[in-house]
């Protein structure tokens, strides 16, 4: 959304929420940049500028102000296109392919030359993607510097610096001052256990995320209460387990996870903003879907609706492999089964024992003892072998319908079972099952797959968001 510099002010003046993380304030007298709620008086018309994103105000010489914290904001949506190359880099620079690899390696995953995906950040963002990294990482350090008892090594690791030096150079040129002196005092910890908070764009829909994710929780890696979302977690050897809890009185869920699990904080954080969609400008949304008289009274009115995403792409994909013709349950049982057979111990006698097995822990496990037919364990093999040679990605893709395309090449992938996966794991709004019985028979009388889609055309670019409206919330 583009927002005229009247219109900005005027959500400036009224401190209105709605408008957290879609652009940002800076007051040219005192070179500090807000966000459109920052407590702080609202400074004269002509002494403020606007930018579209925090790393294009950094860029103009402007720093983060310590009352509002732009790095606790929303995404910018600048950013959450449905097709925009940019929207993609954005979230693998999140989940931070620019802190060990440059911008060359990036543009080759998303398909495009490095030269034209640098114009199209300064078109879109107003900064290149080094810059938007920068700030990711600036972010992050403030972020844990004030919310945990990590050390400045600790800190500087997580927030994906290459060195300490980097580190307090970084802080130094931002904030003018070392991060010593922004760490006025220690987090309290939990038992060692790392605290952390993610803010979101509110509405927030918590009931409706987790009565989602609860029936469809795996068996052994996850955990959902009504309160709060557990589940197992695993990079490379290190295991570890996390929390995830909402905060009645703010915008924000907590996160608690344990400290070894640091040096892959950014990475965590990034994948529990898409599994709990906090992304999403659900008002916008609710907006564009209510223009359609029919699909408004289809559906039960609930503020904060959101697609639960996945915590990982892999994982997500095999549980919709299992799910093919069965019930949540069954799917669910075929899960568990799986795990135990292929995935490995990480907490023995607990309830949250297994880490979901890699690609190439699945290829060298015996599907036997799941329970599942030849044609189904061929498939996820064959998903297995796509993913762990390259040939699939399932944290990112250059566009919809090709991520669908690459999936349904797959034997025993379909259309529905690949927009589905490209819905949750990739985090497509647009994407849409029409093949789904419950959606066909959701809209009156069962319509046939084309017709359904035909149907959800005035639904675009968040058909996910009607899809999953009506699959929580059909009228009796």
């Amino acid at each position: 959304m583009i927002l005229d510099a009247d219109t900005c002010y005027r959500a400036v003046r009224t401190r209105d929420a709605r408008f957290d993380g879609r652009f940002f304030t800076a007051v040219k007298t005192t070179g500090i940049y807000c966000r459109p709620l920052c407590p702080a008086r609202t400074p004269r018309r002509e002494n403020i500028r606007f930018f579209p994103s925090a790393a294009a105000a950094q860029a103009a010489g402007f720093r983060p102000c310590l009352r509002c914290r732009p790095e606790v904001s929303p995404g910018s949506p600048a950013s959450q296109g449905t097709y925009a190359t940019v929207a993609r880099a954005v979230r693998l620079i999140e989940d931070g392919a620019l802190d060990q690899a440059d911008v060359p390696t990036l543009a080759h995953r998303l398909g495009v030359g490095d030269r034209h995906l640098r114009r199209l950040f300064v078109d879109h963002l107003g900064a290149g993607p080094l810059a938007v990294a920068q700030t990711r990482r600036i972010h992050l350090a403030r972020t844990l510097l004030d919310q945990s008892a990590l050390s400045m090594s600790e800190v500087a690791l997580a927030a994906g610096f290459s060195s300490i030096r980097r580190f307090n150079a970084a802080i130094r040129r931002t904030y003018g001052c070392p991060p010593s002196q922004l760490r006025r005092r220690r987090a309290a910890t939990n038992g060692r256990r790392l605290q952390l908070r993610l803010g979101y764009r509110p509405p927030f829909d918590w009931r409706g995320v987790i009565a989602f994710l609860g029936p469809r929780a795996i068996p052994g890696v996850e955990r959902v209460g009504r309160d709060r979302y557990e589940r197992t977690v695993r990079f490379e050897q290190i295991t570890g387990t996390l929390v995830v809890r909402p905060l009645a009185d703010r915008a924000e869920l907590a996160v608690e996870l344990d400290p070894e699990l640091s040096p892959w904080l950014s990475t965590i954080l990034e994948r529990l903003r898409r599994l709990f969609d906090l992304r999403a400008d659900t008002e916008e949304i609710d907006a564009h879907l209510a223009t359609d008289p029919e699909l408004r009274s289809k559906i039960r009115p609930r503020r904060g609706r959101r697609v639960p995403g996945a915590f990982d792409g892999f994982e997500l994909a095999v549980r919709a492999v299992l799910g093919q013709q069965v019930s949540v349950a069954g799917a669910t049982t075929f899960s568990g089964r799986l795990v135990r057979a292929c995935g490995p111990v990480v907490d023995s006698g607990q309830e949250l024992a297994f880490a979901f097995p890699t690609p190439e822990e699945l290829l060298a496990s015996d599907l036997g003892a799941v329970g599942l037919t030849g044609a189904r364990r061929r498939t996820l093999q064959s998903l297995a072998d796509a993913v762990s040679s390259g040939d699939i990605d399932l944290e990112s893709s250059s566009d919809l319908d090709d991520a669908v395309q690459s999936l349904v090449a797959i034997p025993g992938i379909g259309d529905w079972t690949a927009q589905y996966i490209a819905m949750r794991a990739l985090g497509e709004p647009d994407a849409f099952p029409a093949g789904d019985l419950a959606l066909r028979r959701a809209m009156g009388p069962e319509l046939s797959t084309t017709a359904l889609r035909r149907r959800a055309e005035a639904w675009r670019p968040w058909r996910a968001y009607a899809a999953m409206s009506l699959w929580q919330g059909m009228k009796s």
